[in-house]
C-alpha cells in the first residue's frame, strides 16, 4: 500500500477522547497508535521501558530515533498522540513534515476541564467495567479554569497557523464525532489505508456523561464566571446515542386520506395505526407500509397536501412498556438474550421463568428501578447492549428521521385523540373515529409501582426527552402527564 502519510500524530488534550480514538485507530488493520510515545514519564504506555526496540533513555536523547522507529514499524501506518508537556523537540518537526498526517482532536474545554479535575479526585483515568465507575463531585475554580482555557486556546492557534503557513491541512475531529461510524471511516480514507471499521470499539465506557453542571459543587458560582462566554452550552444533555436512521419502511400511509404517521417505537403504533384504518373504513393490511426511500417519495409527490405526524410517549411510561413487553416477559417476540444478560450481569431482579405468583409487586418495583438505572447507563454508551428502538430517546428518533423528512405535527400521547380528530376534519371527514387506548402492561401496570424515585430515574436517563418536549410527571391517575 501507498500512503501520502509516513507516519501520523494525534494532537490533542487529556480528557478529550483520545484513548477512544486510538483504540478505534488500532482496530483499522495495518494501522497502529503507539500510544503516548513522547510523555516524559513513560513510553507509549504505563510500565514500559522501550518502544518499537528504543529506550526511553534513548528516546531522551535523541526523540527522531523513535520517529524513524514509528515510521519503519510494520504495517500501513503508524503513528502516536501528543498532548502539551510531551517533548517539545517532537512538536515543530512533525507539523513541519507534510508526510506526518495531523488528527486534531478537540472537546469542548469545560467538559474536558471538568472530566479532567474528576480523574484526578478518582484516580480513574479510563472506565472498560461499568460496575467499577468512580463518581465524584469536584469544586469548580473560575481562575484556575481561566488559565485552563488560555493554554488550549494557544495550543490550538499554535497548530492552526502552523498548518497555515505550510500550506498543510490537518483531520478535524471532536469528541462527539467519536461515536460515529462513519466519520472513523472518513478518516481512515483520509489517512489512505484501506481498512475500514464495521463497528465502533465499545472496550472503553464514557466516565462522566451527566451535564456540566451537575459534576460540581458549585454549579451557581460556575454559571456565573462563565455568563460572559456562551460558547461553553452549560444546559446541553450530552448526547453519547448511536445515530438512527430514518426507518422509512415503518412509516404507515392511509389508504385513502393523505395523511401518513410516523411510528415510535414503544410508543401508541396501536391505537394510531388502528385509528388510521377506522379513518378511511379499511383493514390494517390496507395501509401501505414497508415503503422504500424511492416508494415513500413517490407516495408524498402524489399526495399533494398530505400531513405526517407522530406520537410521543411519556418516558416513563413508555420505558415502563419495553420493560414488561421485551425484558419481564418471555413470550415471542421478547429480547431473551438481552434479557439473561440483565439478570446475570446487571442483576435484575426478575425470574427466570415469569409465574403466577413467584413474581409479587415489590420485586417488580425493584426490577423497573433497576431496569432504569441499566437504560441510564444504556443511553450514555457505558454498556454492552445495543441501544434498541424500544427504548432510545424520542428525540434521538426524531433526528434520525429529519434525514428524510420532518413530521408536520409532534402530538404528545395525551393530546393525540383530540389532535387527530382535528386533523381528520381539516382532511375532509366529518366523523372521524376515536382514537384507543394503548395496551395495559402486564404483569404490573405502572400505576401500580409509581412514585417519585421511579420519575427521578426516567428524567436522568431521558433528560433530552424531558428538557426538548417539556414532559412533566407522570400522573398515575390519568396515565399522563
Amino acid at each position: 500500500m501507498t500512503t501520502e502519510f509516513d507516519y501520523f500524530i494525534v494532537l490533542a488534550a487529556m480528557r478529550t477522547g483520545s484513548n477512544l480514538l486510538e483504540a478505534n485507530l488500532n482496530a483499522l488493520e495495518g494501522v497502529a497508535c503507539h500510544g503516548e510515545a513522547f510523555n516524559p514519564h513513560f513510553i507509549g504506555r504505563l510500565k514500559s521501558d522501550d518502544l518499537l526496540g528504543v529506550s526511553i533513555a534513548e528516546r531522551d536523547n535523541d526523540p527522531s530515533r523513535l520517529i524513524q522507529a514509528i515510521r519503519a514499524a510494520p504495517g500501513d501506518l503508524n503513528g502516536f498522540r501528543f498532548f502539551q508537556g510531551h517533548d517539545p523537540r517532537v512538536l515543530e518537526p512533525a507539523l513541519a513534515d507534510p508526510r506526518c498526517a495531523k488528527i486534531i482532536l478537540t472537546r469542548n474545554p469545560l467538559d474536558s476541564y471538568v472530566s479532567l479535575k474528576i480523574a484526578r479526585e478518582t484516580k480513574q483515568w479510563q472506565l472498560k467495567n461499568i460496575k467499577r465507575r468512580r463518581e465524584a463531585q469536584i469544586e469548580f475554580d473560575a481562575h484556575e479554569f481561566e488559565a485552563y482555557l488560555e493554554q488550549q486556546q494557544q495550543f490550538q492557534l499554535l497548530l492552526l497557523h502552523s498548518l497555515q503557513s505550510s500550506g498543510q491541512t490537518g483531520f478535524y475531529i471532536s469528541y462527539d464525532d467519536l461515536n460515529r461510524l462513519d466519520t472513523l471511516n472518513g478518516l481512515a480514507e483520509w489517512l489512505g489505508v484501506p481498512a475500514r471499521l464495521s463497528s465502533l470499539d465499545d472496550t472503553l465506557k464514557p466516565q462522566n456523561p451527566e451535564p456540566a453542571l451537575s459534576k460540581v459543587t458549585n454549579p451557581d458560582e460556575m454559571e456565573q464566571a462563565l455568563s460572559r462566554i456562551d460558547s461553553f452550552n452549560l444546559h446541553r444533555t450530552p448526547n453519547l446515542e448511536p445515530r438512527r436512521g430514518p426507518a422509512v419502511g415503518s412509516y404507515v400511509a392511509a389508504a385513502k386520506t393523505p395523511l401518513i404517521y410516523m411510528p415510535l417505537r414503544g410508543g401508541a403504533e396501536g391505537p394510531v395505526t388502528r385509528w388510521l384504518a377506522d379513518l378511511d373504513a379499511v383493514s390494517t393490511d390496507k395501509l401501505s407500509t414497508n415503503q422504500n426511500r424511492k416508494q415513500m417519495r413517490n407516495w408524498l409527490r402524489d399526495h399533494p397536501g398530505h400531513k405526517k405526524f407522530t406520537v410521543l410517549r411519556h418516558p416513563l411510561a413508555r420505558a415502563h412498556t419495553a420493560f414488561c413487553t421485551y425484558i419481564l416477559s418471555t413470550e415471542p417476540g421478547a429480547y431473551l438474550k438481552i434479557r439473561n444478560m440483565l439478570r446475570n450481569r446487571f442483576k435484575l431482579p426478575i425470574p427466570g421463568q415469569l409465574r403466577k405468583d413467584n413474581y409479587p409487586v415489590e420485586q417488580h418495583y425493584e426490577a423497573f428501578s433497576a431496569f432504569l438505572v441499566f437504560l441510564r447507563q444504556n443511553l450514555a454508551g457505558q454498556t454492552p447492549v445495543r441501544v434498541d428502538g424500544v427504548w432510545s430517546s424520542q428525540a434521538q428518533v426524531l433526528e434520525g428521521m429529519s434525514g428524510f423528512a420532518m413530521p408536520d405535527l409532534i402530538l404528545h400521547e395525551e393530546e393525540a385523540a383530540t389532535a387527530l380528530r382535528d386533523l381528520a376534519h381539516r382532511l375532509g371527514h366529518d366523523a372521524p373515529p376515536a382514537l384507543g387506548k394503548v395496551a395495559p402492561d402486564t404483569s404490573y401496570t405502572l400505576s401500580d409501582i409509581y412514585d417519585e424515585k421511579l420519575e427521578a430515574l426516567a428524567a436522568e436517563a431521558y433528560q433530552r426527552d424531558y428538557l426538548q418536549f417539556g414532559f412533566g410527571d407522570w400522573n398515575p391517575l390519568t396515565g399522563a402527564p
